[in-house]
Protein backbone atom coordinates (compact mmCIF):
# COMPACT_ATOMS: atom_id res chain seq x y z
CA UNK A 1 0.00 0.00 0.00
CA UNK A 2 1.33 3.68 -0.42
CA UNK A 3 0.11 7.08 0.48
CA UNK A 4 -1.44 7.54 -2.60
CA UNK A 5 -4.18 4.67 -2.27
CA UNK A 6 -5.50 6.16 1.16
CA UNK A 7 -6.36 9.99 -0.12
CA UNK A 8 -9.79 8.51 -1.35
CA UNK A 9 -10.49 7.76 1.99
CA UNK A 10 -9.11 10.90 3.35
CA UNK A 11 -11.43 12.59 1.18
CA UNK A 12 -14.49 10.91 2.09
CA UNK A 13 -13.45 11.80 5.86
CA UNK A 14 -13.21 15.56 4.93
CA UNK A 15 -16.58 15.45 3.20
CA UNK A 16 -18.28 12.86 5.99
CA UNK A 17 -17.53 15.97 7.97
CA UNK A 18 -18.50 19.05 6.29
CA UNK A 19 -21.56 17.60 5.89
CA UNK A 20 -22.05 16.62 9.23
CA UNK A 21 -21.69 20.12 10.39
CA UNK A 22 -24.08 21.64 8.16
CA UNK A 23 -26.66 19.11 9.23
CA UNK A 24 -25.97 19.17 12.96
CA UNK A 25 -24.33 22.16 13.97
CA UNK A 26 -25.80 21.96 17.34
CA UNK A 27 -22.90 19.22 17.98
CA UNK A 28 -20.06 22.18 17.96
CA UNK A 29 -20.23 22.99 21.51
CA UNK A 30 -18.59 26.36 22.29
CA UNK A 31 -16.05 26.72 25.29
CA UNK A 32 -13.81 29.42 26.35
CA UNK A 33 -10.35 29.80 25.24
CA UNK A 34 -8.19 30.19 28.32
CA UNK A 35 -5.22 30.37 26.41
CA UNK A 36 -6.16 33.66 24.22
CA UNK A 37 -5.24 37.20 26.16
CA UNK A 38 -8.13 39.13 26.61
CA UNK A 39 -8.65 42.85 24.79
CA UNK A 40 -10.74 45.96 24.90
CA UNK A 41 -12.00 45.03 21.76
CA UNK A 42 -15.08 42.82 21.32
CA UNK A 43 -14.10 39.21 21.86
CA UNK A 44 -13.99 36.89 18.83
CA UNK A 45 -15.81 34.31 18.40
CA UNK A 46 -15.19 31.44 20.83
CA UNK A 47 -13.99 28.07 19.53
CA UNK A 48 -15.96 25.08 20.00
CA UNK A 49 -13.73 22.17 22.36
CA UNK A 50 -15.18 19.48 20.02
CA UNK A 51 -15.92 18.62 16.87
CA UNK A 52 -19.03 16.34 16.21
CA UNK A 53 -19.81 16.51 19.61
CA UNK A 54 -16.93 14.08 20.23
CA UNK A 55 -13.41 14.80 19.00
CA UNK A 56 -11.28 16.77 21.17
CA UNK A 57 -10.62 20.09 19.67
CA UNK A 58 -7.88 22.28 21.65
CA UNK A 59 -5.74 23.29 19.23
CA UNK A 60 -8.21 25.60 17.13
CA UNK A 61 -7.60 29.49 18.38
CA UNK A 62 -10.56 32.23 17.01
CA UNK A 63 -7.76 34.53 15.54
CA UNK A 64 -4.22 35.22 15.62
CA UNK A 65 -3.96 39.25 16.70
CA UNK A 66 -2.70 40.04 18.91
CA UNK A 67 -0.43 36.99 19.57
CA UNK A 68 0.83 35.33 22.42
CA UNK A 69 3.15 32.46 22.46
CA UNK A 70 2.59 29.59 24.31
CA UNK A 71 4.73 27.86 27.56
CA UNK A 72 6.07 24.60 27.29
CA UNK A 73 3.83 23.56 29.69
CA UNK A 74 0.88 24.95 28.07
CA UNK A 75 2.13 22.76 24.79
CA UNK A 76 1.93 19.65 26.73
CA UNK A 77 -1.20 20.73 28.79
CA UNK A 78 -2.66 20.51 24.90
CA UNK A 79 -1.47 17.57 23.36
CA UNK A 80 -2.46 15.74 26.87
CA UNK A 81 -6.18 17.14 26.71
CA UNK A 82 -6.41 16.29 22.99
CA UNK A 83 -4.79 12.47 23.44
CA UNK A 84 -6.45 11.39 27.03
CA UNK A 85 -9.76 12.88 25.57
CA UNK A 86 -12.59 10.20 25.72
CA UNK A 87 -13.23 11.34 22.56
CA UNK A 88 -9.65 9.79 21.41
CA UNK A 89 -10.36 6.71 22.98
CA UNK A 90 -14.28 6.77 20.75
CA UNK A 91 -11.80 7.52 17.81
CA UNK A 92 -9.42 4.68 18.08
CA UNK A 93 -12.61 2.41 19.28
CA UNK A 94 -13.72 3.14 15.90
CA UNK A 95 -10.33 2.59 14.25
CA UNK A 96 -9.99 -0.76 16.16
CA UNK A 97 -13.05 -1.96 14.14
CA UNK A 98 -12.32 -0.53 10.95
CA UNK A 99 -8.95 -2.41 11.24
CA UNK A 100 -10.65 -5.92 12.47
CA UNK A 101 -13.39 -6.03 9.90
CA UNK A 102 -10.89 -5.16 6.94
CA UNK A 103 -8.14 -7.98 8.83
CA UNK A 104 -5.30 -5.21 8.22
CA UNK A 105 -2.96 -6.71 10.75
CA UNK A 106 -3.61 -11.04 10.36
CA UNK A 107 -1.26 -11.80 13.51
CA UNK A 108 -3.86 -9.33 16.15
CA UNK A 109 -6.13 -12.59 14.83
CA UNK A 110 -10.25 -11.97 15.33
CA UNK A 111 -12.52 -12.07 18.34
CA UNK A 112 -12.13 -10.09 21.72
CA UNK A 113 -8.31 -10.51 21.91
CA UNK A 114 -7.57 -9.44 18.58
CA UNK A 115 -10.01 -6.32 18.78
CA UNK A 116 -8.31 -5.10 22.36
CA UNK A 117 -4.98 -5.47 19.51
CA UNK A 118 -6.65 -3.14 17.28
CA UNK A 119 -7.15 -0.90 20.37
CA UNK A 120 -4.36 -0.92 21.81
CA UNK A 121 -2.13 0.57 18.47
CA UNK A 122 -5.07 2.47 17.29
CA UNK A 123 -5.34 4.25 20.59
CA UNK A 124 -1.05 4.40 20.39
CA UNK A 125 -1.31 6.00 17.38
CA UNK A 126 -3.68 8.86 18.45
CA UNK A 127 -1.47 9.60 21.45
CA UNK A 128 2.02 9.18 19.80
CA UNK A 129 1.13 11.73 17.10
CA UNK A 130 -1.07 14.14 18.91
CA UNK A 131 2.09 14.33 21.36
CA UNK A 132 4.98 14.36 19.00
CA UNK A 133 2.99 17.38 16.69
CA UNK A 134 1.78 19.58 19.81
CA UNK A 135 3.48 19.03 22.23
CA UNK A 136 7.62 17.59 22.22
CA UNK A 137 8.22 19.28 18.25
CA UNK A 138 6.61 22.50 18.84
CA UNK A 139 8.91 22.58 22.49
CA UNK A 140 11.90 21.88 20.59
CA UNK A 141 11.57 24.07 17.77
CA UNK A 142 10.11 26.87 19.35
CA UNK A 143 6.93 26.74 16.99
CA UNK A 144 2.98 27.46 18.09
CA UNK A 145 0.77 23.75 17.34
CA UNK A 146 -2.73 25.84 16.98
CA UNK A 147 -4.79 26.66 13.87
CA UNK A 148 -5.45 29.98 13.80
CA UNK A 149 -8.44 30.47 12.12
CA UNK A 150 -8.30 33.17 8.76
CA UNK A 151 -12.52 33.48 9.13
CA UNK A 152 -12.28 35.98 6.03
CA UNK A 153 -12.24 36.28 2.06
CA UNK A 154 -13.80 33.83 -0.17
CA UNK A 155 -14.76 30.36 0.28
CA UNK A 156 -11.97 29.11 -1.85
CA UNK A 157 -9.00 31.50 -0.14
CA UNK A 158 -10.16 30.33 3.12
CA UNK A 159 -9.58 26.59 1.91
CA UNK A 160 -6.68 27.06 0.32
CA UNK A 161 -4.96 28.68 4.07
CA UNK A 162 -6.89 26.00 6.00
CA UNK A 163 -5.12 23.22 3.99
CA UNK A 164 -1.89 25.24 3.63
CA UNK A 165 -1.80 25.31 7.92
CA UNK A 166 -0.27 21.91 7.38
CA UNK A 167 2.82 22.97 5.94
CA UNK A 168 2.89 26.60 7.54
CA UNK A 169 2.62 27.55 11.25
CA UNK A 170 3.61 30.40 13.54
CA UNK A 171 7.11 30.13 15.67
CA UNK A 172 7.09 31.33 19.50
CA UNK A 173 8.39 34.55 17.80
CA UNK A 174 5.45 35.40 15.79
CA UNK A 175 6.99 34.75 12.88
CA UNK A 176 5.33 32.26 9.69
CA UNK A 177 7.60 29.35 9.17
CA UNK A 178 7.69 25.87 7.90
CA UNK A 179 5.99 23.63 9.99
CA UNK A 180 8.49 21.08 10.77
CA UNK A 181 5.98 20.13 14.18
CA UNK A 182 3.49 18.68 11.78
CA UNK A 183 5.69 17.07 9.11
CA UNK A 184 8.44 15.66 11.53
CA UNK A 185 5.81 14.33 14.69
CA UNK A 186 4.04 12.54 11.82
CA UNK A 187 6.95 10.83 10.29
CA UNK A 188 7.93 9.94 13.66
CA UNK A 189 5.04 8.63 15.04
CA UNK A 190 4.88 6.26 11.86
CA UNK A 191 8.02 5.29 12.28
CA UNK A 192 7.78 4.29 16.06
CA UNK A 193 4.54 2.42 14.67
CA UNK A 194 6.61 -0.12 13.18
CA UNK A 195 7.38 -1.44 16.83
CA UNK A 196 3.37 -2.81 17.45
CA UNK A 197 2.57 -3.36 13.48
CA UNK A 198 4.27 -6.68 12.69
CA UNK A 199 2.58 -6.79 10.01
CA UNK A 200 3.30 -3.60 8.31
CA UNK A 201 6.65 -2.65 8.60
CA UNK A 202 7.57 -1.87 4.71
CA UNK A 203 8.35 1.76 3.36
CA UNK A 204 4.99 1.47 1.56
CA UNK A 205 3.27 1.06 5.25
CA UNK A 206 5.36 4.00 7.14
CA UNK A 207 4.13 6.36 3.94
CA UNK A 208 0.86 4.98 4.41
CA UNK A 209 0.32 5.86 7.93
CA UNK A 210 2.07 9.18 7.55
CA UNK A 211 -0.24 10.29 4.47
CA UNK A 212 -3.23 8.84 6.45
CA UNK A 213 -2.64 11.00 9.31
CA UNK A 214 -1.47 14.26 7.56
CA UNK A 215 -4.19 13.75 5.63
CA UNK A 216 -6.67 13.72 8.53
CA UNK A 217 -5.18 16.86 10.10
CA UNK A 218 -5.54 18.66 6.83
CA UNK A 219 -9.01 17.49 7.17
CA UNK A 220 -9.36 18.74 10.93
CA UNK A 221 -8.15 22.05 10.02
CA UNK A 222 -10.79 22.55 7.38
CA UNK A 223 -13.31 21.76 9.44
CA UNK A 224 -12.01 23.87 12.44
CA UNK A 225 -11.89 27.11 9.63
CA UNK A 226 -15.36 26.31 8.63
CA UNK A 227 -17.54 24.72 11.42
CA UNK A 228 -18.06 27.57 13.48
CA UNK A 229 -19.44 29.59 10.38
CA UNK A 230 -21.68 26.94 9.32
CA UNK A 231 -23.04 26.24 13.40
CA UNK A 232 -23.77 30.26 13.54
CA UNK A 233 -25.64 30.22 10.29
CA UNK A 234 -27.50 26.83 11.21
CA UNK A 235 -28.48 28.76 14.60
CA UNK A 236 -28.84 31.97 12.97
CA UNK A 237 -26.71 33.91 15.22
CA UNK A 238 -24.26 36.92 14.08
CA UNK A 239 -21.26 37.26 13.81
CA UNK A 240 -18.74 37.72 16.56
CA UNK A 241 -18.67 41.56 17.56
CA UNK A 242 -22.11 42.39 15.93
CA UNK A 243 -24.83 42.96 16.76
CA UNK A 244 -27.85 40.57 15.54
CA UNK A 245 -30.27 42.03 13.20
CA UNK A 246 -34.04 42.62 14.39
Amino acid sequence: MTVFSVLPGVRSITLVATTALLAYPGLCQTAPNNLQPSTSSPAPQQESRRLFGIIPNNKSSPTLHPYKPLTVSEKFAIGAKDSFDYGSVVLALAAAGVGQAQNSNPSFGQGTEGYARYFGTSYADVVISNMFTTSIYPSLLRQDPRYFRRATGSTWSRLGYAMSRIFVTQSDRGHSQFNYSEILGNATAAGIANAYYPDNRKVGDNFSRFGIQVGLDMAGNIIKEFGPDLSRKRNHQPKAGTAAKH
